[in-house]
């Protein structure tokens, strides 16, 4: 199969008037390199229709086009185009002809070219999405994920038809299925010899066989294939081997040429879960520590860039995850190939949503048409993928507490088994939505339910999750499932173990501020196998459900959904840019992964404000800094997370308090001191032992402007990206937060800047500007290559002295 990247040199019209995109867009145009968010650089307005879900964007509708010859020797062969992602209800438009469509922005399809070809001319490929009131975060617009060209000989290998399956793993051998799908277009016969070649880990070939096969015009053959790999390295988080397998099809025994090889990646693992055992990979018991995340990339939009992808894995594993969640879409063929290389196990989602809406223009409008062949698409797209273990079939589904929704869970549970029955199924179910149309008769029958809520706000969803109602509502449809996922109802994990002792639980969204109660639960139950919180990386739209809201603020309104110019959500362990905060070190403590204590200060400017709200998805208002000028002599306070009983609290070596670990919070000890500069060290204490220290450090004298990327060398190519940290510190080192100020970047030569931001969660500052203000001392800058060559990176700011880079873009 010959693939052709097809992700340069697209023009990107944005359309004027309601009927502009049908016509095919205006001439004003814009060359962009594909994954595009076409809707990142639109302007944000108060009266967006979406409002913060959306992050105040406005609705848009975009036409992408592309020029390319068409060579006369194509003529005979079959050409299809691949596009990874469109968002949404994507047109595809070949010489002005419809080619294809599909509905969903997450889907992965394939469009037949053939028969709109004209060999040996130049032909215009034109790709019509719309976005609008779909959805309830931000999920860009157009071509958010890369696009391929496949051209094919009339008998080829089916794209997505090498499926590698691991039967069984013995002492001395691991037994592999190959199943192969070939295709005959042409008007004959067609004898061919299928070739399979396993590669292990080192690049050395370990096994192979040839099977001759015969296919009928216009038919279709499967050939299987046993591949016995001796002593083989299995595929784990904490050891990921990857096999390489290639499949080709050969004529009269001449060796294949490239358009007749797929190349597969394979890793030898199995998957099983147990109420009793809980989950195994390869026989070895794992806990999740789990991860949602949405699709977004932060300064990037939604555009699924592979380097940002990889990055953004490798990121969350460091901080001690094993697992993400795509929430609340398929996770794109990027990120699913850093999880293979990297190690981070995958729960893929397919749905936010059945039949019943959350947004006036969602999947709901689509679902009954398009179910089948989105769970087709997503399956076939996560095959050969060993990160991924688990499908999950949708997310918060309002109707999962009715006969119907039991019925349309079983449908989709086995159209998912019938198409991979190596992988488990879930659902996350958030029971208060399966029982909402009933809720108020509930908690009117029920007056200890009332009595409870009263006492425990932040338990509202996991109390009414608890009940009875919910308990018979969801029975039939959580059956249809290999494991539960619940959103937010913690308060089954124990019970759920007694009344359906077969069943399985993931929490598969959970409170980050609960993650201490949380963890001993997940240890505490083998019936549950891991936690997922919302969420690992924050991201944009759902604008400040993890802000916290203060009376003095003269914008407080005491809701959820914050007020524009909010921009994310403010609720992950990392922030938009990739900085961690300060839960993800609690987090970190709480999973057992960490010795040392963390340390964070309420923000000084706060002390003494009247909070008005702090959702549950808020962790405290703190910074894990020592640096807060003009606030000398000001009261703070320090949170410190400790593995420990007790902790000490040292400024310059002289003790400032001392307390218990565990008040408001496990394992997060509360102290209420003065800001000085110096130095300030917390010491965990464990039955009168130390345990592990840490300190911050002020930071003095002149600030000084620092910019690193994250590699010098880059790969020229549109998968490729370098992240520029830019910071403002000391002569010693040490982050200034508190002075904020302007930062400018320039690139020139090979490359651009593809977008620039922090982690703020409030700003009218733009993705796409050459100047932003720091954050906590931060800012974010992302190169992108545009061809080979040299690029040279320029920071600057007022009253400080330029920092330069220069990188250097190369090879493919």
């Amino acid at each position: 199969m010959t693939s052709i990247p097809f992700t340069a040199d697209w023009i990107l019209r944005a359309p004027r008037g309601p009927f502009a995109a049908v016509q095919g867009g205006v001439d004003d145009s814009l060359i962009v390199a594909l994954p595009h968010d076409a809707l990142r650089d639109a302007e944000r307005l108060p009266d967006a229709l979406a409002k913060g879900g959306a992050a105040y964007y406005p609705t848009g509708a975009f036409s992408h086009v592309k020029t390319f010859e068409v060579p006369t020797e194509w003529s005979g062969r079959i050409v299809r185009l691949e596009v990874q992602g469109a968002f949404r209800h994507a047109m595809v438009y070949l010489n002005d002809e419809l080619a294809g469509n599909r509905a969903d922005g997450f889907a992965r399809f394939f469009v037949d070219l053939t028969p709109f070809l004209r060999f040996g001319e130049t032909n215009t490929l034109r790709i019509e999405t719309r976005a609008g009131q779909d959805s309830r975060w931000y999920a860009g617009a157009g071509l958010h994920r890369p696009v391929l060209l496949h051209v094919d000989e009339p008998t080829h290998i089916e794209p997505d038809g090498v499926r590698i399956t691991t039967i069984r793993i013995e002492d001395d051998q691991a037994v592999l299925e190959v199943a192969t799908t070939i295709v005959n277009r042409g008007l004959t016969r067609s004898a061919r010899v299928l070739a399979t070649e396993l590669a292990g880990p080192d690049g050395s070939m370990v096994e192979g066989e040839r099977t001759p096969v015969t296919v009928a015009p216009g038919g279709t053959a499967l050939v299987r294939q046993r591949l016995y790999v001796p002593d083989a390295a299995l595929w784990s988080v904490d050891s990921p081997a990857l096999y390489s397998a290639r499949t080709s099809l050969e004529v009269d025994d001449r060796p294949a040429d490239d358009a007749a090889v797929v190349h597969t990646v394979h890793g030898i693992r199995t998957v099983t879960v147990d109420p009793r055992k809980g989950l195994s990979i390869n026989g070895e018991p794992v806990l999740l520590r789990g991860a949602c995340i949405h699709s977004d990339n932060g300064p990037l939009g939604a555009a699924s860039i592979a380097r940002a992808e990889e990055r953004r894995v490798q990121l969350l594993k460091d901080a001690g995850f094993n697992a993400i969640r795509a929430a609340h879409n398929p996770a794109s063929p990027a990120m699913l190939d850093a999880c293979d290389r990297i190690g981070m196990l995958v729960m893929d989602e397919a749905f936010d949503m059945w039949g019943r809406g959350k947004t006036d223009n969602d999947y709901s409008l689509d679902f009954a048409q398009w179910w089948r062949a989105d769970l087709e698409s997503m399956v076939a797209k996560d095959m050969n993928h060993p990160s991924v273990i688990m499908y999950s079939i949708g997310n918060e589904i309002v109707e999962v507490g009715t006969p119907h929704g039991a019925i349309q869970a079983r449908e989709l549970a086995e159209h998912v088994r019938a198409l991979d029955p190596t992988r488990l199924v879930t659902n996350g179910v958030n029971a208060t939505l399966a029982v909402l149309d009933d809720l108020d008769d509930i908690m009117a029958s029920d007056q200890g339910l009332n009595e409870l809520m009263g006492e425990a706000g932040a338990n509202m969803m996991s109390l009414i999750g608890s009940s009875d109602a919910v308990t018979m509502r969801t029975e039939e449809s959580s059956a249809a499932l290999d494991v539960l996922g619940l959103n937010y109802a913690d308060g089954r994990y124990a019970s759920d173990a007694e009344r359906f002792p077969h069943r399985v639980i993931v929490g598969s969204e959970t409170f980050p501020t609960q993650i201490g109660d949380l963890w001993p639960l997940v240890e505490a139950n083998p019936n549950v196998i891991g936690d997922f919180t919302w969420t690992g990386w924050d991201y944009l739209g759902e604008v400040g459900i993890g802000a916290t809201s203060y009376a003095e603020d003269p914008e407080a309104n005491g809701a959820l959904e914050r007020e524009f110019p909010y921009l994310t959500a403010w609720c992950g362990d990392f922030d938009i840019t990739g900085w961690r905060r300060p839960v993800s070190y609690y987090r970190e403590i709480v999973f057992g992964l960490r010795s040392e204590p963390a340390i964070a200060v309420l923000r000084p400017e706060r002390h003494g404000q009247t909070i008005t709200m702090q959702s549950p998805w808020a962790w405290s208002d703190s910074v894990d800094s020592w640096t807060w000028p003009g606030f000398e002599g000001a009261p703070v306070t320090v949170e410190v997370a400790a593995d420990a009983d007790e902790v000490a609290l040292l400024l310059d070596g002289v003790e400032v308090a001392r307390g218990p670990v565990g008040g408001r919070r496990p394992k997060l000890a509360e102290f209420e001191t003065v800001y000085r500069p110096g130095t300030l060290e917390a010491v965990a204490f464990r039955s009168g032992a130390e345990v592990g220290r840490t300190a911050l450090v002020s930071a003095t004298g002149q600030t000084r402007l620092v910019a690193t990327a994250d590699r010098s060398t880059l790969r020229a190519d549109d998968t490729d990206l370098a992240f520029i940290a830019i910071e403002l510190r000391d002569a010693a080192g040490v982050l200034v937060t508190g002075a904020d100020r302007e930062v400018s970047v320039s690139v020139t030569g090979a490359g651009r800047l593809a977008g620039f931001g922090t982690g703020t969660p409030k700003t009218t500052e733009r993705f796409d500007a050459t100047t932003r203000t720091t954050f906590d001392g931060r800012a974010l800058a992302i190169v992108r290559p545009s061809g080979a060559g040299a690029i040279t990176v320029t920071v600057s700011g007022a009253g400080l002295d330029d920092v330069v880079l220069d990188l250097e873009a190369a090879g493919r």
